[in-house]
C-alpha cells in the first residue's frame, strides 16, 4: 500500500507532515489578518502533527532522508516563521525605527531557527533519536514566543523592547550548548 511505502513521498508519515505545513501556512494567513486565535489554534494543531509524524515514521518504519528534510521544512514554517510573525504582528509597532530595529530581532530569530534546523539535519540520521537536544529545539522556541505573545497580550509585559530582548535571548538559545532532554 502506498501509504506504508517509505519511498513514496506521500506515505502516511510524510502526509501528516504536509498537513503540518498546511496548518502553518493557514496560521500565517490568519496572523496577517490580525486574527490571532485561529492562528494559534492552527499552530498547536501543527505541533500535534509534528509529534504524530515522527511517531508514525518510527512505528511503521517510514523514516527516510526525505522525511527528515521535510520535517525540518515544516518545523521552519510552523515553529520558526509563524510564531515570529505572530509575535511581531501582535506588537502593533508604530514608526520606522521601532519597526526596523525590532524587525531585525525577529529576522535574527528566524535565521537562528533556520541555522538550528540545518545543523540538526547535518548531524541526524533518518530514524535515529538522540537522548538530548543541544540547544533549544524549534518547537520549544515557538512555545516560548507564544508565551511572550500571551504576556504581551495580557499586558503583563507591555514594553516592546523587553519583548524584543527576550526574543533575542530565545533566538540565541536555539543554537546554544544548552542540553534539553529528548522526550
Amino acid at each position: 500500500m502506498w501509504l506504508m511505502n517509505p519511498q513514496n513521498r506521500f506515505n502516511l508519515a510524510n502526509s501528516v507532515t504536509f498537513l503540518n505545513v498546511a496548518c502553518g501556512v493557514a496560521a500565517m494567513y490568519f496572523v496577517t489578518q490580525h486574527q490571532f486565535l485561529p492562528a494559534i489554534v492552527l499552530a498547536w494543531i501543527a505541533g500535534g502533527l509534528d509529534i504524530l509524524d515522527g511517531k508514525i515514521a518510527r512505528k511503521f518504519n517510514l523514516s527516510t532522508e526525505f522525511g527528515v528534510q521535510l520535517d525540518s521544512f515544516a518545523d521552519f514554517l510552523s515553529f520558526v516563521i509563524m510564531p515570529a510573525f505572530l509575535l511581531f504582528y501582535s506588537l502593533d509597532l508604530k514608526g520606522f525605527v521601532p519597526v526596523f530595529l525590532i524587525g531585525l530581532v525577529f529576522i535574527y530569530y528566524i535565521i537562528s531557527g533556520l541555522r538550528r534546523l540545518v545543523e540538526f539535519n547535518l548531524y541526524t540520521d533518518a530514524g535515529s533519536v538522540s537522548k538530548y537536544f543541544t540547544g533549544v529545539p524549534t518547537p520549544l522556541g515557538a512555545i516560548l514566543l507564544w508565551i511572550l505573545y500571551l504576556l504581551h497580550s495580557f499586558s503583563i509585559v507591555s514594553n516592546v523592547w523587553v519583548i524584543a530582548a527576550l526574543t533575542a535571548l530565545i533566538a540565541w538559545s536555539l543554537n546554544s550548548k544548552i542540553k534539553i532532554p529528548h522526550p
